[in-house]
């Protein structure tokens, strides 16, 4: 079997992370680049079915900038067998669509039976690419899973729903995404680290996947505005007075709150 896992570098979650509103393009530079922690943690089901599974294959793949060799090594050091990064200028600032076409284009040129990815990224927060690539490379998927099972030709799961539990399964070839109900992921060991730097780590450019960033034909998302999120105002402060209840009251009212 062979299993693809997406992973992404992002500003680091626990940093402070700015927006260029010239462009509307997270600052990469304003702190430290790392794996989105639900990649990671899509890498470990797959590593862990692997550890269990001989003959498995798990590759990761990353649609990132140049300097991002560093990062998706990461993946490799923590057990992944070899790594696809797809890096091109025209692919700064992509939306969506472009992201999951040119994803697909990847994923379709290396195969696979199985493709895991995160439920939303803690930059973009989009949350469409895995339902796109599944569209994309017209096999089924099984989105927002809390529990995993994969066999040698289904995975299956469940995720919380309003009333319940749903559960899901597909037949393989298939894209999921998870939760960060899963497992954290492992943490490289030296000898991991020694050996991601031998894996084959192949860099695709636009032209290598025969995609245009430009196409006509293709709708692309424009976006409009982006603004700075406003400074937290300080609360309401109600002092009880034998009347608080009612202050309370026309608060929530006043707000549409009740």
């Amino acid at each position: 079997m062979k299993i693809i896992v997406l992973v992404k570098e992002v500003p680091d979650t626990y940093g402070d992370r700015k927006l260029n509103l010239e462009t509307g393009l997270a600052d990469r530079a304003a702190s430290e680049a790392v794996i989105d922690e639900i990649g990671e943690r899509a890498l470990e089901l797959a590593l862990t079915y692997a550890g269990a599974n001989e003959g498995t294959e798990v590759a990761v793949v990353s649609l990132a900038p140049e300097g991002a060799t560093a990062t998706i090594r990461r993946g490799l050091a923590m057990g992944a067998g070899s790594a696809i990064h797809v890096s091109d200028e025209a692919l700064r600032g992509a939306d969506l669509g472009l992201t999951a076409e040119t994803l697909a284009a990847a994923i379709r040129r290396v195969g696979f039976d199985l493709v895991i990815t995160g439920n939303v990224s803690t930059d973009g927060s989009g949350g469409m690419i895995p339902a796109m690539l599944a569209e994309l490379l017209d096999v089924p998927h099984a989105t927002g899973l809390s529990t995993v099972e994969i066999s040698d030709g289904a995975v299956s799961g469940s995720r919380p729903v309003d009333s319940g539990v749903q559960k899901v399964s597909a037949n393989l070839p298939a894209v999921i995404s998870i939760t960060e109900a899963l497992p954290g992921a492992r943490f490289p060991n030296f000898k991991g680290i020694m050996a991601a730097k031998k894996k084959p780590l192949d860099v695709l450019t636009l032209a290598d996947l025969r995609i245009t960033a430009d196409n006509p034909d293709a709708a692309r998302s424009i976006m409009l505005t982006v603004a700075e999120k406003p400074p937290r105002a300080a609360g309401v402060k109600i002092i009880d007075e034998g009347d608080a209840g009612e202050k309370l009251a026309d608060f929530l009212v006043e707000n549409r709150l009740a």
